[in-house]
């Protein structure tokens, strides 16, 4: 079995080697490469890869989204200041001229490869004394046990972006890698408590959907 990185023998080699048509190989390495397992490369050949993780859009955090895959999450914290932020983070948070908010970056990994760069926002008079409190676990688990403030709403924004060198050397992401970005306006009981944008590596991750037609023929 390929490792990732490696080539996998031609199509006539696989055709030769498993006594089947060159149309068989062809079909089936399509298939590997469509579900990510293998990656063409114009003019060097087709090779393995690190499956995707592969996360179906819902209101989770990072630590039990990555858990309930089978992967052991950690986090690095990068940044914890309280400071005013930025207007569009002030008004997505219905903050007032100079109320500040925390800022919180922090590096995700899951089994201790990098997976997502999140700089969060939370208001500090909601949160008070934030940086008292371990951040490397599960941050939406600590607003609730810690502050009462179970989040049970969210809109979220997706979309794909190059990334900027800083990405680039925290996420370690190859040459031509995009980013997925994830914009977050979370609530709890109607309160904004959170404004965060995700930036995940578009080589590990993949988004599944599933979109029901019938609430736009009914």
């Amino acid at each position: 079995m390929a490792t990732p990185g490696q080539a996998i023998p031609s199509e006539r080699q696989l055709s030769a080697d498993y006594g089947v048509s060159r149309a068989t190989v062809r079909a089936a390495v399509g298939g590997l490469v469509a579900d990510g397992m293998l990656e063409r490369v114009q003019g060097l050949g087709t090779f393995a890869v690190r499956p995707r993780l592969e996360s179906h859009l819902h209101l989770a955090s990072f630590t039990d989204d990555m858990r309930r895959r089978g992967a052991t999450p950690s986090t690095r914290v990068l940044t914890l200041a309280a400071h005013v932020p930025p207007p569009e983070v002030a008004s997505a948070l219905v903050l007032g001229a100079r109320e500040r908010a925390w800022q919180v970056e922090r590096l995700r990994l899951a089994d201790d490869e990098p997976m997502a760069l999140e700089t969060g926002w939370y208001p500090e008079a909601l949160f008070p004394d934030l940086d008292a409190h371990d951040l490397t676990d599960s941050l939406y688990r600590l607003l609730a046990d810690q502050y009462g403030r179970v989040i049970d709403a969210a809109a979220q924004t997706l979309w794909a972006q190059t990334p900027t060198p800083r990405l680039v050397e925290l996420l370690a992401l190859p040459d031509t890698t995009p980013t997925l970005v994830f914009q977050r306006r979370s609530t709890a009981q109607g309160v904004p408590v959170e404004h965060v944008t995700s930036y995940y590596r578009g080589d590990r991750y993949r988004i599944h959907m599933d979109l029901d037609g019938r609430r736009f023929h009914s």
